[in-house]
């Protein structure tokens, strides 16, 4: 018996939600289908006309690390970014990565590589790298794979091919941390192998060095972040031996800080 009573009150509120909806929204009438398909045209033409280009191709550059470096006996300064341009599938890719102390460059390494898509989520790189820095320089012809892992990893993994018979590998994987929508922690892991030994370069074979680093930075803007952090690194096997040789450390940790800009 109370039924009828309760559907009319519901049937009484919806027909006010209804008509209280903006007059704006009452009185939109949505547009009519097509009455004619439209006509094939060039491409150019079309995006002449639509005000947009999906082809067009696009740039960017990222520092993802500057930043000072302190340590027993000296301070250290290291940069870590990279440049893209090009479409969604090919892309020309200059990453360079290194560190100076006293004024003098260490280690470092760049590298210019074409970048395919391959999958959703991953693409292939071809190019080539250079190493610069204390001993000779050395040239390398580089393939690797770039992306993200299951879980969000970023993912690099690259060998490489140089003159004497010599071979290399590089992987680095880094993960971001969101606590708020401006406040990241990132840990990052990168390990070096080599095929075998290059004394000029203190250099052993198997694993060379390993990097452990956790960073957390603020953005201030998207395009700009200041960030602090520690990192933990490791040199192994005869790379350690060279190291021991020439009065020096095997591993150490450092407190760091820097910034991360792109545009």
């Amino acid at each position: 018996m109370h039924a009828v009573p309760r559907v009319t009150a519901i049937a009484i509120a919806l027909l006010a939600a209804v008509s209280a909806r903006p007059e704006s929204e009452s009185q939109h009438v949505p547009p009519g289908p097509p009455t004619k398909a439209m006509p094939d045209m060039p491409y150019r033409e079309m995006v002449k006309m639509m005000g947009m280009d999906d082809t067009a191709p696009i740039a960017m550059v990222l520092l993802d690390r500057l930043e000072w470096r302190g340590r027993a006996g000296a301070d250290a300064g290291a940069w870590d970014g990279y440049a893209w341009y090009g479409g969604d599938y090919n892309k020309l890719w200059c990453k360079t990565e290194g560190e100076r102390t006293r004024g003098r460059t260490e280690d470092a390494r760049a590298e210019l590589l074409w970048d395919r898509i391959v999958t959703r989520w991953w693409s292939l790189q071809l190019g080539a790298r250079q190493d610069f820095g204390a001993g000779p320089p050395r040239r390398w012809a580089a393939i690797g794979v770039q992306g993200l892992a299951p879980q969000w990893f970023d993912i690099e993994a690259t060998i490489y091919a140089g003159d004497g018979g010599r071979t290399a590998a590089r992987l680095q994987a880094q993960y971001e941390l969101l606590f708020t929508q401006r406040l990241v922690l990132q840990p990052e892991l990168e390990m070096n192998l080599y095929g075998k030994r290059d004394p000029q370069r203190g250099l052993g074979s198997g694993l060379s060095d390993m990097e452990l680093a956790l960073r957390l930075r603020y953005e201030i803007r998207r395009e700009f972040a200041p960030y602090i952090g520690v990192t933990w690194n490791r040199a192994f096997g005869a790379t350690a031996d060279f190291r021991r040789t020439d009065g020096e450390g095997i591993g150490d940790a450092r407190v760091v800080a820097g910034v991360r800009a792109w545009f």
